[in-house]
């Protein structure tokens, strides 16, 4: 257990929070529920789904922490927020010092308190398990104290070191480089971001759609960065714009890659290259970040009335969410695996069977084939069931001999994983890069085969969550740091 949650143990308020409440009626308190838009009204538009919890369901909610002598809920957040600081401070209705308390970890809580998958990460170490009791609404608490804080206008910057003169380079601008770039400003650095698109927030922006997240939501964290003194540069494409040698013309002692991982990966079956097949990348950029879809924008995007989305991770979910609101008739999930194995989060499932989308479970595609005109007409899916588990551990799927179907389509998403763009680390010397394009690194570091060079997100990872892209980020700013400071760097 850190030092400073030791210390708030002491804290009188939290005796007193004890004594008026006793862990006896904090398990009797129920978990909160999330409020969330009609589907029926919800497909219509591109608001959020989760309303948001109140005041007082969060001071509710808050209640039944328990405030365990070893919370591992800590120990299961990869950024290491003092959950049970912020927690308890909500309860005692100072959600002004909850928020502050997040800002000392994370860069992004309202992001976190969004998209992470909590329910595999804090919630799922909550003691509430061991007594068959659903687990504290962390993620909600999170969200609650961001959000209150950005509408309250009374916004808390974390503490700034004296700036130290040093100057260090940035690539790319999602989870783990905002999540660096903060860390690194806090500790006083000079620090300059560099994103190759036209608008800051890598997949926070292009990636997630609003109705799961925001694109205010995204500014406004980018916006508490700038006040800390990060500074960004859009439209800048490191190998190509600039050189790994140029940033070292100008003076940056340090380097954080976090390019993410970009290239879309496809399934090699006959048909891919008809009309109307696409990648979730492309579908998913052109309508979060180019605006395709609506009335005021030009970018084009092909819509069908049949849809079928390849897939079971979040970014399918997102894909297959999206196709509904873009007007399908109808939508498909189509997966390998059965829904047990699908690696989505259960609450994206939830909304996406509330919201009318069909799952083909068990369902493989193996061609695609079109009309006269080129464009996809035709989907046949092979039928599996599952074998024996693979290396990630699930089931793997296995054909049925026989069992071939065919579905009537007019636009196919493929949304089977990513590969890292092999631009930056491709274009850097010496860079020991592994056979998937990932950087290599020290898993505890995050430095790269370059002693000034470390990297971390996707672009190390080939494909991880918001949470553990910015728990590489606070790894890297400070193991940097102790690497600038210990060689007197100036």
């Amino acid at each position: 257990m850190t030092n400073d949650i030791k210390e708030s143990r002491n804290e009188q308020w939290r005796e007193d929070l004890r004594r008026n409440v006793s862990a006896k009626e904090r398990m009797k308190i129920s978990r909160v529920k999330m409020p969330e838009l009609d589907p029926k009204y919800r497909i219509t538009c591109n608001e959020e789904v989760n309303m948001g919890i109140t005041a007082e369901m969060a001071v509710q909610e808050a209640k039944r922490c328990l405030d365990c002598p070893n919370p591992q809920c800590v120990t299961g957040c990869p950024v290491g927020i003092n959950i049970p600081k912020f927690i308890k401070n909500i309860e005692r209705g100072a959600f002004d010092k909850a928020a502050a308390t997040l800002k000392e970890t994370s860069a992004l809580p309202a992001v976190c308190g969004r998209v992470c998958p909590q329910e595999k990460q804090c919630e799922s170490r909550c003691i509430h398990h061991k007594m068959n009791s659903e687990p504290v609404a962390i993620g909600y608490l999170e969200r609650f104290a961001a959000d209150h804080e950005r509408n309250s206008g009374i916004v808390s910057r974390p503490e700034i070191a004296p700036a130290n003169g040093i100057k260090v380079a940035v690539v790319g601008s999602g989870p783990a480089a905002l999540s660096f770039a903060g860390d690194m400003a806090k500790m006083g650095y000079d620090v300059t971001v560099y994103e190759a698109l036209h608008e800051i927030g890598g997949v926070l922006k292009y990636g997630i759609p609003e109705f799961r997240l925001p694109n205010s939501i995204v500014d406004h964290e980018i916006n508490g960065l700038k006040e800390i003194g990060v500074k960004f540069e859009k439209d800048i494409i490191i190998g190509k714009t600039l050189t790994y040698d140029d940033l070292h013309e100008m003076g940056f002692k340090g380097i954080f890659v976090a390019s993410g991982a970009g290239l879309p990966r496809f399934m090699n079956i006959p048909g891919e290259n008809l009309n109307g097949v696409m990648s979730s990348n492309e579908y998913l950029t052109r309508i979060n970040l180019m605006g395709a879809g609506k009335p005021d924008w030009d970018t084009p995007v092909l819509k069908g009335r049949n849809v079928a989305v390849i897939g079971g991770g979040n970014t399918a979910m997102d894909s297959v969410r999206t196709a509904k609101r873009m007007g399908a008739e109808r939508a498909i999930l189509v997966y390998r695996r059965s829904e047990e194995e699908m690696p989505a989060r259960i609450e994206e499932v939830k909304h996406a069977k509330e919201e009318g989308v069909e799952f083909m479970t068990l369902h493989n595609p193996i061609e695609y084939k079109g009309d006269e005109t080129g464009r996809v007409n035709l989907m046949r899916l092979q039928k599996m069931e599952l074998g024996e588990p693979d290396e990630s551990g699930r089931r793997s799927p296995v054909p049925v001999d026989g069992a071939i179907e065919e579905i009537s389509v007019d636009l196919v998403i493929v949304s089977v994983g990513v590969s890292p763009n092999p631009l930056v680390p491709k274009s850097i010397k010496s860079l020991e890069v592994s056979k998937r394009n990932t950087i290599v690194v020290d898993n505890e570091t995050m430095k790269s085969s370059l002693p000034d060079l470390y990297a971390g997100g996707d672009i190390v990872r080939g494909g991880a969550t918001v949470i553990l892209a910015m728990g590489d980020g606070r790894r890297a700013a400070k193991c940097m740091n102790e690497a600038l400071m210990s060689n007197g760097t100036k």
